[in-house]
């Protein structure tokens, strides 16, 4: 099963969530290897327990398979008919229901392979484990032919059964979400996620990446959330941009917010492509930060990421250049200037200006001081100090600013903290 986030061109294939029922590879393994009234079934070699065949019985059983071996379809049903209607005792029906279930899987026929499961439930014969595994492919088999209301009762009988059933657990998943229930699609995945992670093992990627898409697709307030997660668990470069990608989409930040998580994604190595290089560099150059646009365009050039011959690029460069021309060797009188002033602006200006230039203890000091200033926005103040301080390599001064960050800005220091959890 496969999706896509088109609205920020994610693309989150997800590989564990496609299943298909490979009827005969999953179901005659559980079939009678020698004739049922013979072997008996799996169940009863793992356990030394026999079906028992009534006497009233045995003849339409034993001629059922026959024709089950026998591969003959026509027989195959008349056979089925004969011994269904002799059949009285538990016993009886099991043996003919699992009959039924081998002529299915030799058939490749997911239809009557479901039946045969139902019937082999239904007989009422104590199977024990079995029943989880019996519940588990009925459950794929309802799911492939769109019979989503009874696969998500099958899957629930097999979380009733084995509580952690991974497998069981992500394919109600895909069910909910096939029933319009997307909400709890997630919560399902995200149980999946917390069950596993309890355990002191590391959930599948497929599994954040499919609560994610489900989230992000949904529109539901857990996207962001969950996107952490996922980029926490494994960050790489691209789970960085689509981290950052959710939480821009679903933040509705102005300028500040998409300056600092697109700062992020420089710092992760997570800026790709013409698209984040402009909106990066256009929106520095547009708040006043021309030194920083140039150098994030001299790295998006040196690594071949935009071209400097397109116009575009040229274009801004050019105005970066421009711009930034003996600013940073004014940056020092303005900084006594700044901490010398009783409101906060100046110095978060400066400071702001120090850290685009990598000058990041500079920017750090400016920034720290601007929290004793009048007027100051604290929560940002907190948000680039900590993100100055991750610079460095600072962790707990980083983790105590950015842990101080709230308000319109907790979201984005949630992903700095996250980042700076990564770094050794």
């Amino acid at each position: 099963m496969r999706f896509n986030c088109t609205a920020v061109g994610l693309v989150l294939a997800s590989a564990s969530m496609a299943f298909a029922s490979n009827a005969d590879a999953q179901y005659k393994s559980s079939a009678p290897g020698q004739p049922a009234i013979v072997k008996g079934s799996d169940q009863a070699a793992e356990t030394g327990k026999q079906p028992k065949v009534s006497e009233s019985a045995r003849k339409e059983i034993v001629a059922f398979q026959a024709a089950v071996n026998a591969g003959d379809p026509a027989a195959i049903s008349t056979a089925l008919a004969a011994a269904q209607a002799k059949a009285k005792t538990k016993d009886d029906k099991y043996i003919i229901a699992k009959l039924q279930l081998k002529a299915a899987a030799d058939a490749k026929n997911d239809a009557a392979i479901g039946q045969a499961i139902e019937a082999i439930l239904a007989s009422g014969y104590d199977i024990g484990a079995e029943s989880g595994i019996l519940y588990n492919n009925l459950g794929k088999i309802y799911y492939n032919a769109k019979a989503y209301d009874r696969a998500s009762t099958a899957l629930e009988h097999v979380l009733q059964i084995e509580p952690n059933n991974f497998d069981a657990m992500v394919m109600l998943a895909e069910t909910r979400q096939s029933q319009g229930r997307t909400a709890d699609a997630v919560a399902t995945i995200q149980k999946a996620i917390a069950i596993r992670t309890a355990a002191g093992q590391k959930a599948e990627e497929a599994w954040y990446k499919r609560a994610v898409a489900l989230a992000f697709n949904g529109k539901l307030p857990s996207a962001a959330a969950l996107s952490r997660d996922w980029v926490a668990a494994y960050p790489t470069a691209k789970n960085w941009r689509d981290a950052i990608r959710i939480y821009q989409t679903s933040n509705g930040q102005g300028d500040d917010s998409l300056l600092d998580s697109m700062r992020l994604a420089q710092a992760t190595g997570a800026l790709a492509g013409e698209n984040d290089y402009f909106r990066f560099t256009n929106a520095l150059i547009l708040k006043g930060f021309p030194g920083e646009a140039k150098a994030v365009l001299d790295q998006g050039f040196s690594s071949n990421a935009i071209s400097r011959s397109k116009e575009t690029f040229s274009q801004l460069y050019a105005q970066a250049s421009t711009k930034s021309q003996g600013d940073r060797a004014s940056l020092g009188a303005a900084a006594t200037a700044a901490l010398a002033a009783p409101d906060a602006k100046k110095a978060m200006v400066i400071a702001d200006a120090y850290y685009g230039y990598g000058d990041y203890k500079e920017a750090a000091d400016l920034y720290r001081a601007t929290l004793g200033k009048a007027g100051a926005n604290k929560d940002l103040a907190n948000l680039r100090l900590g993100m100055a301080l991750t610079r460095m390599g600072d962790k707990a001064g980083a983790t105590a600013a950015l842990n101080a960050a709230g308000g319109a800005q907790a979201g984005v220091a949630q992903l700095w903290l996250i980042y700076l959890a990564t770094k050794a």
